[in-house]
C-alpha cells in the first residue's frame, strides 16, 4: 500500500511509482494529479484531438519553452516528454 502523501496528491501509488522511477516530486505530483483528475492522455489518442490552442494552453501552464514558434505535432510531442 501506498504512503498517503497528503491531499495535495491525488494517485499516491502513481506518484510513489514516478519517484522510484527518478522523476521529481513536481513532475511525479504533476501527473499523478493529472491522471487522477482523468486530463492525463493515456495513449488513447487524447492529445491528437485538442486544438492547437489547447495545446498551448497546457504548454503555458506546464512551462514548455519555445510553444509560440510550436506546431501541433511538435505541441504534444513536447508535453508528452514533459
Amino acid at each position: 500500500m501506498a504512503k498517503d502523501h497528503g491531499a495535495q496528491i491525488k494517485n499516491d501509488d502513481l506518484y510513489e511509482k514516478l519517484r522510484d522511477e527518478g522523476a521529481s516530486k513536481e513532475k511525479a505530483a504533476r501527473i499523478a494529479n493529472a491522471q487522477a483528475n482523468g486530463s492525463l492522455d493515456s495513449g488513447d489518442g487524447r492529445l491528437e484531438d485538442r486544438t492547437k490552442a489547447d495545446l498551448y494552453d497546457e504548454a503555458r501552464e506546464i512551462g514548455i519553452e519555445g510553444r509560440s514558434k510550436m506546431d501541433k505535432d511538435t505541441l504534444i510531442e513536447a508535453i508528452r516528454k514533459h
